[in-house]
């Protein structure tokens, strides 16, 4: 069941190198977007839920149990915020790097977010068959037996032509995203893991977008995943 996180600065395609090694794979893919959106599922009532077929039929709905899960487990044990619920478990799952890394008044949400955030990445590496992109997932699962652990980097200005086309930006905006992002990005790392966010020791395969196209990227990354979990433990 291979397990495989994938980060990358901004615009060198980890999104989509991510994407496509899941499909390549045959696996399900999982990033903030998604997570937000399994959260808002929450909202169908128990007994919706437990009139469908007793086998859930797509990942979002999988995904969104397990968050359900996860929330009546810190609800049983008292671990959880009280206040949290699926309305803030989806505020939470939706805050940028930017925001997780502003002033310190933000430090108990951002405890809390660190600690969620956690518990369900690893839970999904616990179930396998999966790729998470970026929030720290290399290194929450950094001793994870099988997992591979994917950096995409590309020089800044093939990363700022990519922002501008993908975002229809002009070059001077694009450059001032893709810095301010790069910037959030660092910050998180050094705030919640005190490691520099592309330092490659932290990964164990570190591809180049702008010398290998997206496809052969994604194809690297699953052989690498294939290869990773068939080695001996």
């Amino acid at each position: 069941m291979p397990v495989v996180t994938v980060s990358g600065t901004t615009g060198s395609g980890a999104r989509e190198v991510a994407r496509l090694a899941a499909s390549s794979l045959g696996i399900d893919y999982v990033d903030q977007e998604i997570l937000v959106d399994a959260a808002q599922r929450l909202g169908v009532s128990a007994r919706a839920v437990a009139q469908r077929d007793e086998h859930v039929q797509t990942f979002g709905e999988r995904l969104a149990s397990l968050l359900r899960t996860f929330l009546e487990r810190s609800a049983a044990t008292g671990v959880g915020d009280p206040m949290m619920g699926a309305a803030g478990l989806e505020v939470l799952l939706a805050r940028s790097y930017g925001d997780l890394t502003k002033s310190p008044e933000h430090e108990v949400n951002d405890s809390l977010y660190m600690k969620t955030v956690t518990a369900i990445i690893r839970e999904l590496s616990q179930r396998g068959n999966i790729v998470i992109l970026g929030r720290g997932s290399h290194l929450i699962l950094r001793s994870h037996p099988t997992g591979l652990r994917v950096l995409t980097v590309a020089p800044l200005e093939a990363r700022v032509q990519r922002f501008a086309e993908r975002e229809g930006l002009s070059p001077q905006e694009a450059a001032k995203r893709v810095h301010d992002l790069d910037k959030s990005r660092v910050a998180f790392h050094h705030k919640f893991f005190k490691v520099e966010a592309d330092d490659p020791a932290c990964y164990d395969l570190a591809i180049d977008t702008s010398r290998l196209s997206f496809e052969v990227a994604a194809r690297l990354v699953a052989e690498a995943a294939r290869a990773r979990e068939a080695a001996p433990p």
